[in-house]
């Protein structure tokens, strides 16, 4: 299989199981499964779950586990198939955050603390960042930049919607919201980044990153409890996104920002 759609195919598992933590903190099946790991509360000595919640729990530790499998097979399929350093050098670096993630996610069960909460959405949110640069470097073509400008408007139209649903502005933040918003901020975020690899233009790509740190600290954000001054000032850093967004898709087509191209052929190895 192309490597392209390998590494891709691993953002959209990697999302996946992002959100599926998302869903089982919001629904309560954190701890369902007796405070155990990797057991849970079930039939054959705890290997399989006893009822809905612990199923969760029980559901999300299984994609996460496949999640890791997959990633080093797209380890592997990068080195096989000779892809440049910095693909290589992304995918192994998410590979080696896992087993941080992995002890991180022991101890949201075994051990259910704030800082362990945030730091295991950390190593996530990197991992996801890692894997999605490292399909952007896949897909870069000589002449992205017309790519680029799309991403960097997508990863603009989504934050709006996102700001929308956004925690204490107009909806309970409940497991279905909750969802809804990482997955629109996940979305965003992995647009950005392409956004950023693909746009020419130093300041295109100065905006959509700085818009792309603001969504990954979000991402991380969400994990807390929210006050009202964090509500407001998750908005106004959505809106901050929108503008950097739209800016450097329109500032990439200007012929002030006249940085020379990115020649991809120098990190074909």
């Amino acid at each position: 299989m192309e490597f392209r759609r390998v590494a891709s195919g691993t953002v959209a598992l990697a999302a996946v199981t992002m959100l599926l933590g998302v869903f089982t903190a919001a629904e309560g099946a954190g701890l369902t499964c007796a405070q155990r790991w990797p057991l849970c509360d079930g039939a054959l000595a705890g290997l399989l779950p006893a009822n809905y919640l612990s199923f969760v729990e029980w559901f999300h530790r299984l994609v996460a586990g496949t999640t890791g499998l997959v990633v080093l097979g797209t380890v592997v399929q990068a080195w096989r198939t000779g892809q440049s350093r910095r693909i290589r050098y992304a995918v192994m670096a998410a590979l080696a955050i896992l087993p941080v993630q992995v002890t991180l996610g022991m101890l949201t069960v075994t051990t259910y603390e704030w800082l362990v909460l945030v730091a295991h959405f950390t190593t996530a949110t990197a991992i996801f960042g890692l894997l999605a640069l490292a399909a952007a470097w896949a897909y870069q073509t000589t002449d992205a930049a017309p790519s680029g400008r799309y991403a960097a408007l997508a990863g603009s139209a989504l934050a709006v919607p996102a700001a929308v649903v956004s925690p204490r502005l107009l909806f309970a933040f409940g497991s279905a919201v909750q969802v809804t918003y990482y997955t629109l901020l996940l979305g965003a975020f992995a647009a950005l980044l392409a956004a950023t690899v693909w746009l020419r233009g130093q300041r295109a790509t100065t905006l959509t990153g700085v818009a792309a740190a603001l969504v990954a600290g979000l991402l991380v954000l969400g994990r807390q409890n929210y006050s009202q001054t964090v509500a407001v000032g998750t908005v106004v850093a959505l809106a901050v996104v929108v503008g950097c967004g739209l800016l450097a898709a329109r500032t990439a087509g200007s012929k002030r920002d006249d940085t020379p191209p990115r020649d991809i052929r120098l990190d074909s190895r």
